[in-house]
């Protein structure tokens, strides 16, 4: 918009000074007249006045300049906490009706810059205001208007622009909200033992808030236990870790009327279950090259804690050696495989053979401890095959092979194991470096030179040798599981003779699995949740056409799909999983559970729309909060302008400041008193003066 303003200007002829001093000498020159009241004494004060001032050379200016409109930012919080009920609905309308309003509004331009989720991040609330204030004039900034809950995360300590900050908040004074927190929760538990969880129920908005609140505790989809807690005082609760792996707890508070949403009376947390310092017991027979395999193997593992025997001499090789110089000391053969037996995680048995040093008693000791739950391990040689093969023994009961009937069980001859057509979908074997694939018959690791023909009677065979001949069988016996590997030359591999092999990877998930370890079961169906998206993975060892998976998610949603084959036994699901809460998976068999937070956590950790953040900022800048209702059409203040110094809010009102910045496009000056007119002026003057003093 283009004005013109017109005013009085000097541009004086002579220095101020030198003017000045004129002055002075006027009016030296004129005070004795005055004092004798001579006639003429004002015609000659006229004259003087006329001479200065036309020294002074009195200008009309007239100035055109070219107005430029304020600018007022408007705020919209689009962040997680504003999606509570019809806050979005709200925001939305206030919105159109604030641009509408501001479009009527002479010489103003209403800018709008929208607030996103900012992740875990809280609300960047400002944040968003300096990235557009980047673009704004500070000269033309009229004021900010932020639609928002007031929830917002990174306030400045002062206000980083000099123009009135409005809040327009969704909904009412007072609301109150609670809220579950947890204070401490362990990322890692120990098997077979319980971890505490340390909570807090809090009622925001409620003055001295007292009393008890119901919590709501699942774990892993299990059949709810409620306890009761005082409302803002911590509170343990007790979780057993029963199982390795993830173990997923949901906890709920219990509603409070009229809270303004229930969003955070939810908490997942997730604790992974480790077993504590493995037991394992290894007893070696006779000794061998290979012998240190397993104790190497074993000893490697800082959390596994190995009792190692070695059968030095067996006992038909008596030289009357005193019982005393036999060993360091006696093998407690009463306190291992019946006191404490049941205390091993793992037995291993490396080439030993029963020749009477186990009675019958305690090997079927060892057998009741398998199918009780027990891991048993047994890396056999040609002791297999004889009369004193453990075979033969009520261990024989829980192996998965026998030595066949023929009468060279033992077979020597070159050959490179090989995984089978099973094992490329088990755990155990799946992926070995440098195995053999369904298309490569020969694999690329180091030979063998010993193995022993056998009958495999239950289990999974994962690795052959010659003909198809079982080399390396898996099972579960009852509770427990047994491995047996039918060949006493693994030992090879770590030697790198002919190339190596993967010998300690093999051996580590062999005893892993023996152990339960959850990435290695065969059979299995797991569920997690990373970036937003929920993976569900499932293994078998069955082969076919991909299951469908029913995923429930933490509103009741059920959402079926077929998984994707993935290769080595596994098949895939990945679907988004936006929403907080406990996620279920099944397959119709097993169930898995994955825990998703809140993507967001400072976001729902207060749901209320709450001025208080923002009162120092409001405070600093003049600005006003005001509430918009809960109705439908919002409740908005009236947009005014008002001049600079001036409030800027009131009731029913806020304020824009009117800053009238300008550009000056042209100036012209016309002299008030031109020569030729002051000459004149001056002349008569000084003729009056002297008429009258003549008279």
């Amino acid at each position: 918009m283009t004005q013109t303003i017109a005013g009085i200007d000097f541009a004086p002829v002579l220095p101020l000074w030198l003017l000045a001093a004129a002055a002075v000498l006027a009016v030296l020159a004129l005070a004795p007249a005055a004092w004798r009241r001579a006639r003429g004494t004002i015609w000659r004060a006229v004259t003087f006045a006329l001479v200065l001032l036309a020294l002074a050379n009195p200008r009309l200016v007239e100035e055109s300049r070219e107005t430029r409109p304020d600018i007022a930012l408007l705020v919209v919080d689009h962040s997680d906490s504003t999606t509570v009920g019809t806050r979005t609905a709200q925001i939305e309308a206030a919105r159109r009706e604030i641009e509408a309003r501001a479009s009527r509004l002479p010489e103003l331009e209403l800018r709008t810059v929208e607030v996103p989720e900012a992740g875990n991040q809280g609300t960047r609330l400002f944040a968003a205001i300096e990235r557009a204030l980047a673009e704004i004039p500070r000269a033309r900034l009229a004021g900010v208007i932020a639609l928002t809950d007031g929830q917002a995360h990174d306030i400045p300590a002062a206000s980083p622009f000099d123009a009135p900050f409005h809040a327009l908040m969704p909904g009412r004074a007072g609301e109150t909200d609670r809220r579950l927190r947890v204070i401490e929760a362990p990322g890692f538990g120990i098997v077979g033992r319980e971890v505490e969880i340390r909570v807090a129920v809090d009622d925001l908005g409620v003055p001295n808030a007292q009393g008890a609140a119901r919590l709501t505790i699942r774990r892993d989809g299990e059949a709810p236990r409620t306890e009761s807690v005082p409302i803002g005082r911590d509170h343990r609760i007790a979780v057993p870790i029963q199982r390795g792996g993830p173990t997923v707890v949901e906890i709920d508070a219990e509603a409070r009327p009229g809270e303004v949403s229930t969003r955070n009376n939810r908490q997942v947390v997730t604790i992974n279950g480790v077993r504590d310092r493995l037991r394992v017991l290894l007893v070696s027979g006779e000794p061998h090259a290979g012998e240190r395999t397993w104790r190497r193997l074993l000893k490697a593992d800082p959390n596994v804690d190995l009792v190692h025997f070695t059968i030095l001499r067996p006992p038909e090789k008596d030289d009357l050696t005193p019982l005393n110089e036999l060993a360091l000391i006696a093998f407690p053969v009463r306190e291992l495989f019946q006191v404490k037996l049941r205390e091993f995680d793992l037995i291993v048995f490396d080439r030993f053979s029963n020749r009477g040093i186990l009675p019958v008693a305690y090997l079927r000791n060892i057998a009741d401890y398998v199918r009780g739950g027990g891991a048993l391990l047994m890396s056999t040689g040609p002791e297999f095959s004889g009369p004193v093969s453990l075979a033969l023994t009520p261990l024989g009961q829980v192996l998965p092979a026998r030595p066949s009937g023929r009468q060279n069980i033992v077979a020597e001859g070159a050959f490179r194991p090989r995984v089978s057509g099973l094992g490329f979908r088990h755990p155990v074997t799946e992926g070995l470096s440098g195995a053999n694939t369904e298309q490569q018959a020969e694999a690329q690791w180091g030979r063998w030179y010993r193995w022993l023909r056998a009958d495999a009677r239950s289990g999974s065979t994962v690795m052959e040798g010659p003909d198809g001949a079982p080399l390396l069988v898996l099972d579960r016996v009852g509770e427990g599981r047994v491995a047996l590997l039918l060949s006493d030359h693994i030992w090879l591999w770590s030697r790198g003779h002919d190339g190596g092999g993967p010998q300690q990877e093999l051996l580590r998930r062999i005893a892993h699995w023996l152990m339960r370890e959850t990435e290695l079961e065969e059979e299995d169906l797991t569920a997690r949740i990373e970036g937003g998206r929920l993976t569900v993975t499932r293994r078998s060892l069955a082969e076919g056409p991909p299951p469908e998976i029913t995923v429930t998610a933490p509103d009741g949603g059920v959402t079926r799909a077929r998984a994707e084959e993935a290769g080595g036994g596994r098949t895939t699901l990945s679907m988004p999983a936006t929403q907080p809460g406990v996620w279920q998976a099944t397959d119709g068999r097993r169930t898995a559970f994955a825990a998703s937070a809140a993507t967001n956590p400072l976001e729902v950790a207060d749901l209320r729309a709450d001025p208080e953040r923002l009162r120092p900022l409001l405070a600093g800048t003049g600005g006003a909060a005001r509430f918009m209702g809960d109705g439908a059409a919002p409740a908005l203040p009236e947009l005014r302008r008002v001049a600079p110094g001036r409030d800027v809010a009131g009731p029913g009102w806020i304020g824009l400041r009117r800053n009238g910045d300008h550009t000056v496009t042209g100036i012209s000056a016309l002299p008030l008193l031109p020569p030729w007119l002051a000459l004149a002026l001056v002349m008569g003057a000084a003729v009056m003066a002297w008429r009258r003093e003549g008279h």
